[in-house]
């Protein structure tokens, strides 16, 4: 029996497993997917989680019950390639014929001091859930900042927004706009609304290190103390540990190098999906659903013995969210903002949860 071990029950993960099912699987094929909960967390959605305007169960998706699946609970602490092995933080371990990472993200706190202990994280279920409970029992009238003016940072301010109209918000940028990776008229959009709903933005932050309550931004020969009864973290995402301490190529942003059927060169029979892998585009969901795919063709080429014909990899956009009501994204090579974007991003949103309904 060949044990196809899958790491991660997330976009790319799902997205392979989906894909194989829907054909007849090798008599001598047996598909595990790990998972520490079980089911699918949408981390697209943790930002609404976080502020609470969403429930913890409107963001989970089951697992395909499928008897040709079987799911294995666990924390994985580390990867031995040579010897094909997984092994758990509870000391169990688990040997594979062929692996597939998507163990997705975590924070990147690019040595900033005190960044990992008060900068509250929405990367992880558990971690989300910690920093809605310290963000929904603000005191009136709070202050909450949060580092890094990206996707994760402006849907997670805007969401708050509506979920706390009394809390005083700001987003602390390093460069000189939001979304920065996006055209310059969403980056103008966006703030509009943010004036018009009294987010405070703030660019040019240099964050040098935190303490409990406060945020010190490093201006010349002096630093300024911003005060924050809750700072969430958005500035940055790097693969999880187990990746990290892979012995691997890897590129700057410390993902894992891998070639035109998405395995390790060295380790044909480990391939890397979604937020682990180095991809010419950023990490994404519709990345690594794409990616996903591809996985599953070519797994199911090599089981016919046929030589795998993958196509590129195009990505239809990307969408974001200004509380329930408004939006902005770029479809194709077009910028759109307003109410259309949100509802488009709720289909898709919808079209997640259901998809093994």
């Amino acid at each position: 029996m060949k044990r196809y071990v899958i790491l991660g029950g997330g976009y790319g993960g799902l997205a392979i497993i989906s894909r194989l099912l829907e054909g007849e699987l090798p008599s001598d094929v047996q598909l595990v997917l790990v998972d520490r909960m079980p089911y699918q967390g949408l981390k697209t959605e943790y930002y609404a989680l976080a502020a609470g305007t969403v429930s913890d169960m409107d963001i989970r998706v089951s697992f395909p019950d499928d008897p040709r699946v079987h799911l294995h609970y666990g924390n994985v602490q580390s990867i031995d390639l040579d010897g094909q092995i997984v092994h758990f933080t509870d000391g169990d371990a688990l040997a594979y014929d062929h692996l597939v990472i998507g163990l997705g993200c975590t924070d990147k706190y690019h040595g900033i001091p005190g960044a990992e202990q008060f900068g509250n994280s929405i990367q992880s279920l558990a971690s989300t859930r910690r920093t809605y409970q310290l963000l929904n029992d603000i005191r009136p009238y709070g202050h909450v900042s949060i580092v890094g003016g990206g996707l994760s940072g402006v849907e997670m301010a805007a969401e708050l927004r509506e979920s706390r109209p009394d809390l005083n918000i700001r987003i602390l940028d390093r460069g000189s706009r939001v979304l920065s990776a996006f055209p310059e008229k969403l980056s103008h959009f966006v703030s509009g609304w943010f004036l018009e709903h009294h987010i405070e933005l703030r660019s040019f932050v240099n964050v040098s290190h935190l303490e409990e309550g406060v945020i010190y931004n490093r201006k010349e020969d002096t630093e300024e103390e911003i005060l924050s009864d809750v700072t969430v973290w958005t500035a940055g995402i790097q693969p999880v540990a187990p990746v990290q301490q892979l012995q691997v190529a890897k590129d700057p942003q410390g993902r894992v190098i891998i070639n035109e059927y998405h395995h390790i060169p060295e380790y044909p029979n480990v391939f890397v999906v979604g937020d682990c892998a180095s991809l010419p585009f950023s990490p994404s969901a519709q990345a690594a659903g794409a990616q996903g795919e591809q996985i599953a063709d070519v797994i199911r080429a090599r089981w016919n013995g046929e030589t795998p014909r993958l196509g590129k990899i195009k990505l239809k956009g990307v969408l974001g969210a200004l509380g329930k009501k408004s939006g902005f994204g770029v479809v194709g090579k077009r910028a759109v903002v307003g109410y259309v974007p949100r509802v488009i991003k709720s289909g898709v949103l919808w079209m997640s949860k259901n998809h093994f309904g």
